[in-house]
């Protein structure tokens, strides 16, 4: 079993009347990957921030393998950190950029030397120790903050946004390089990223954070299939919400009866919430629920996108081969393929 390398207990912070973090609590384990998940705003880079030692919150505490750190400086807590803007420094090849923390830490250079060759080995580099930042792509520069933060063998690799500022094709391998080196050295990491591909391909469990408080955290799959709230739901994945009502614990949606989930008080008029692979789409020359609005081919899976009589858009990702004979302007029937559904108030 897994000990807890990182305590996160009570944080809040308050920018004026603003409240950034609202009793912030967060266990990391040791060697495990989390990703702080949220939109713009939610509080997730502050909380990364106190952690660092960067910010100072208001109240709570940030204990680190056993010892309280809540007061030590940035520099005093053993933490690699990685910017969305690689903060590399210009002037400096890319081996005085991956050395300057062992030279702070006073390591020996012929320690440091067999150090960066092997993390720049590990990053895919080892041919770059000459190299100057702008002879380098994007991609490249970001390896070089990764290989800095990672060498100097830190208990805790914080990433800030580290993709965001990548094409999209480079930011997929560089997530796949960083999860592999993240498994290889075993380095606890703390992951912020309002990209939700990123955070759930990636991390052992994802945090979704709104509006200072932390809604859920758990593993990628228990988010996406048992999310804890409408926020979560639809924050998570594409969520279609389709107004209908309760009635004994039971919606009707599209002619059928589904079980109610409820995670709050709702009741009478509720919306269900949906996702579009459980919604099946069916061709029909007789009564129908929707006229379809688009087909969009994406190879193996094609989403559709429907409407209802009452105007209700209805997504739906199926296999393209069920849905050749689907065109716009279609008459469809509509089946939830779930025996159960999330719902909250309309």
């Amino acid at each position: 079993m897994k000990t807890n390398s990182l305590i996160v207990s009570g944080l809040t912070r308050r920018f004026g009347a603003v409240v950034a973090l609202d009793d912030f609590n967060l266990n990391v384990a040791k060697g495990e990957l989390v990703a702080l998940l949220g939109p713009s705003g939610c509080g997730k880079t502050t909380a990364l921030r106190i952690i660092a030692g960067l910010e100072k919150s208001n109240t709570g505490s940030v204990v680190l393998n056993n010892k309280d750190i809540t007061n030590d400086h940035a520099h005093q807590r053993n933490m690699g950190m990685v910017f969305q803007a690689y903060s590399l420094f210009p002037h400096l090849s890319v081996a005085e950029n991956v050395a300057f923390g062992l030279k702070m830490r006073k390591v020996s250079k012929s320690i440091r030397e067999k150090k960066i060759d092997s993390i720049l080995e590990l990053v895919g580099l080892d041919h770059h120790h000459k190299r100057f930042a702008h002879q380098l792509s994007g991609g490249q520069q970001q390896r070089v903050a990764l290989a800095r933060a990672l060498v100097i063998e830190p208990e805790v690799l914080l990433l800030d946004e580290p993709l965001s500022a990548l094409d999209a094709q480079v930011r997929t391998n560089l997530r796949e390089e960083i999860r592999r080196l993240q498994l290889e050295l075993g380095t606890t990491t703390l992951f912020v990223t309002h990209d939700q591909e990123e955070a759930m391909s990636i991390s052992d469990r994802v945090g979704v954070m709104n509006k200072g408080k932390l809604e859920q955290i758990d593993t990628p799959d228990v988010l996406y299939n048992n999310p804890a709230s409408s926020f979560v739901a639809s924050f998570v994945g594409n969520m279609n919400k389709i107004p209908t009502q309760i009635t004994d614990g039971m919606v009707e949606i599209f002619g059928s009866n589904v079980i109610a989930l409820k995670r709050g008080n709702e009741s009478g008029k509720v919306h269900a919430l949906i996702r579009p692979e459980s919604i099946a789409v069916i061709a029909s020359s007789g009564q129908s629920h929707a006229k379809v609005l688009t087909r969009s081919f994406m190879g193996a899976s094609s989403n559709i996108v429907c409407q209802t009589p009452d105007g209700t858009i209805v997504q739906s990702l199926m296999t393209s081969a069920a849905t050749g004979d689907l065109h716009p302007g279609s008459q469809v029937q509509l089946q939830v393929l779930s025996k159960e559904v999330l719902v909250t108030n309309a």
